[in-house]
């Protein structure tokens, strides 16, 4: 039987299963108690086993395989979960989700990882691991020997920063055996490389360094826009420091760097730990052969709660994401085709082409609504693995954090959320680490020593809103606009011109951090300008509002791309343009008599309130329009969220469905345009951005 064939099956149903796991561990962790909970972990552990067993990855099934005798013994009532199992198990599944990484990159899903065996098998023995990753080494090897041991993320932004043409380097520094003070050596070596880019990843940690807790070397991942001659020169400056190794990064020689840090960090002295983690593989085929990658395990089948039943495999199917796209482009021709024959239609004034064209109109509106269906999927796609990310972070900084998700069945374009993950995962661990005060800060600010991390989606007009907002100590402007100054990214003058939302946006600047204390989680500046370049190449923007003391919000505005949208169609002299359906909150006639001028803005009145008066015709510098000397103007009462403004527009054309269409990459960007569509009679109308103008 060829496997290769089951190859893409697998993948998906692991990926599915690991997700799985981890959010049913969180929920384990929160109710420890919960033996049902252990039920549903056990079966899913199992599936996996029997599914790793029968392609041929038998260290992943081995591994399994060992996380499946601790869970059986806590179903059993024979162990108690306490803190060092769920950590063990954690770090299992982190490195089952290594192992699934690299057999979707061709690999055979090979990994050392007789430590953690070890330490689940002296959890079964009653023990609690002491040679595990869970207690940290008596004494570290040199950074010379040990690459720094880079995350998902860590590598993201490394791999990013190579695409947007930075140097990324892999430096190696080694301080002089007879150096008293080596940690300040070391803070001098940090700070002259904060000077020309940031650094990502130490080894070991910088709050180790800070501790002298190393011997006399450290490495690192550095960004910069110096080469690594260069950098090798300026180190060497310092007095005291032996040896300096700078080596330029490609995305093949970070990949492997990365590879060698998991093979290394792998590395312990537990005896017998590969011939047990070896004898256990050996025994899945024999266990597990009979098992198709799709069939779920029969055992336990009646004690599982309801709630955990897995949906029959014959009701799903998997489609290739290409072959979505080419089926809304095809239904894009055809909604374009279904207006002209209706415009046709009204204009022959026959029966028969009449009705035809209004079944084909109900026909097509159908098919239409499944189309988009299949295209658009929830963001809990991306927000599920949050809660656990969080769990982690909080834990490592020694801080109680409260993640609220709303809006998760808030649907967007696949391909956006395929790509929207990265950059929510620096922006929520920047608010933990760098918005969330410590537990003695908030207390002491007569805060509760829990913070809150809200992170919600929505809809607004044809876009979507996905906002990070903490409940911390908020941005403070001048430290902003002084960490600017020191950096050389403005100067002085312009940072006294400077607003509040000029100022926070200047954190997006490339190596810009205001942080004091350096850390491995966030801090050095990498990474916020790396968010923006990915938000803005969805098509999307961010914004950050603040308040110091309060906390802060970031706001990602992200484009429904690709889609059908329903529209009202204007017109302003000899343009037309479209405006979405759901942003409109009505439309009306204002006399001249009923605007007024607050300050220098046009207003008008508005149920109980002033809202603004906007003027499209000179926004567009439309030639053939305007409505100055009108007496009378129709008006458009757009919403954003709850904020609302008024355009001016002409005249109305009427509602109609539209197909969006980007404007491509040789048009600049146009303030207030989304995007464009073609109309029945084969003219293009640009699709307006209702956020865009309201402030």
């Amino acid at each position: 039987m060829d496997m290769n064939q089951y190859l893409s099956m697998f993948i998906d149903e692991s990926n599915d299963h690991l997700q799985s796991l981890n959010e049913n561990m969180m929920s384990l962790e929160a109710n420890p108690e919960d033996i049902s909970i252990v039920q549903v972990i056990f079966r899913s552990a199992h599936t996996l086993k029997g599914m790793a067993a029968t392609m041929g990855f038998e260290d992943l099934a081995s591994l399994t395989h060992q996380m499946e005798n601790v869970l059986d013994l806590v179903r059993n009532d024979k162990l108690k979960m306490q803190d060092y199992i769920f950590d063990t198990l954690f770090k299992s599944l982190d490195a089952l989700e290594s192992m699934v990484k690299d057999i979707m990159a061709g690999g055979q899903g090979k990994a050392d990882v007789a430590s953690i065996v070890s330490s689940l098998q002296a959890i079964v023995r009653g023990e609690k691991p002491g040679g595990s990753e869970s207690t940290a080494p008596a004494t570290k090897p040199a950074a010379a020997e040990t690459p720094a041991l880079l995350d998902e993320f860590q590598f993201s932004v490394l791999s990013q920063s190579i695409q947007e043409g930075h140097q990324v380097l892999f430096i190696e520094v080694k301080i002089r055996d007879d150096c008293q003070l080596k940690a300040v050596r070391a803070y001098m070596v940090f700070e002259l490389l904060e000077r020309y880019g940031e650094v990502v990843k130490s080894y070991p940690s910088v709050q180790d360094i800070e501790q002298e807790k190393f011997d006399r070397g450290f490495s690192l991942y550095y960004i910069t826009q110096k080469s690594a001659e260069e950098m090798q020169g300026l180190v060497l400056g310092i007095s005291e420091i032996e040896k300096v190794t700078a080596v330029k990064l490609d995305q093949e020689s970070l990949a492997q760097m990365g590879q060698a840090a998991v093979a290394a960090a792998a590395e312990a002295p537990v005896p017998s730990a590969q011939p047990a983690a070896a004898s256990a593989a050996a025994e899945q085929p024999a266990a597990s052969a009979p098992s198709a990658p799709s069939a779920p395990p029969k055992e336990q089948g009646a004690k599982a709660p309801a709630r955990s039943a897995a949906p029959s495999p014959s009701r799903t199917i998997r489609v290739d994401i290409d072959r979505l796209d080419v089926l809304m482009n095809l239904l894009s021709e055809l909604l374009i085709d279904r207006v002209r024959l209706e415009q046709i239609a009204s204009e022959v004034q026959k029966n028969e082409l009449t009705e035809t064209v209004e079944h084909m109109s109900r026909v097509s509106s159908d098919l239409q609504n499944i189309v988009m269906k299949l295209r658009m999927v929830p963001v809990d796609t991306v927000f599920n693995r949050f809660p656990r990310m969080v769990r982690d972070l909080a834990k490592s900084l020694d801080k109680k954090i409260d993640l609220v998700v709303t809006g998760a069945e808030t649907e967007l374009d696949r391909t956006v959320v395929d790509e929207i993950g990265d950059p929510l995962v620096h922006l929520l661990r920047n608010a933990i680490d760098h918005g969330i005060e410590s537990v003695a800060d908030r207390v002491a600010k007569g805060k509760s020593e829990t913070g809150t991390v809200n992170l919600r989606a929505f809809h607004s007009g044809n876009h979507v809103f996905i906002e990070i907002q903490d409940d911390g100590a908020g941005i403070s402007r001048d430290k902003v606009l002084n960490s600017a100054i020191k950096k050389g990214i403005v100067t002085p003058e312009q940072a006294e011109k400077m607003s509040d939302s000029e100022a926070h946006q200047l954190l997006f600047a490339a190596g810009f951090s205001t942080a004091e204390v350096i850390s491995d989680i966030s801090g050095r500046g990498v990474g916020l300008d790396v968010v923006k370049a990915k938000i803005t190449s969805l098509g999307g923007n961010v914004t950050i509002y603040s308040t110091l003391g309060k906390g802060t919000n970031f706001s990602v505005q992200l484009p429904l791309t690709l889609s059908i949208i329903a529209a009202m169609l204007i017109r302003l002299g000899s343009e037309k343009y479209a405006i979405p359906l759901s942003s409109i909150v009505e439309t009306s006639i204002l006399k001249a008599s009923q605007i007024r001028t607050v300050h220098g803005t046009k207003m008008m009145e508005f149920r109980g309130s002033h809202i603004p008066l906007l003027s499209l015709s000179a926004l567009f510098e439309v030639p053939d329009y305007s409505e100055k000397d009108e007496e009378e103007t129709e008006i458009v009462v757009i919403r954003k969220g709850d904020r609302m403004a008024a355009l001016a527009v002409q005249d109305f054309i009427g509602q109609s469905e539209i197909v969006i269409k980007n404007l491509g990459k040789y048009l600049p960007e146009v303030q207030g345009i989304s995007g464009a569509t073609i109309l029945g009679d084969g003219q293009v109308a640009l699709i307006l951005d209702p956020n865009a103008f309201i402030k």
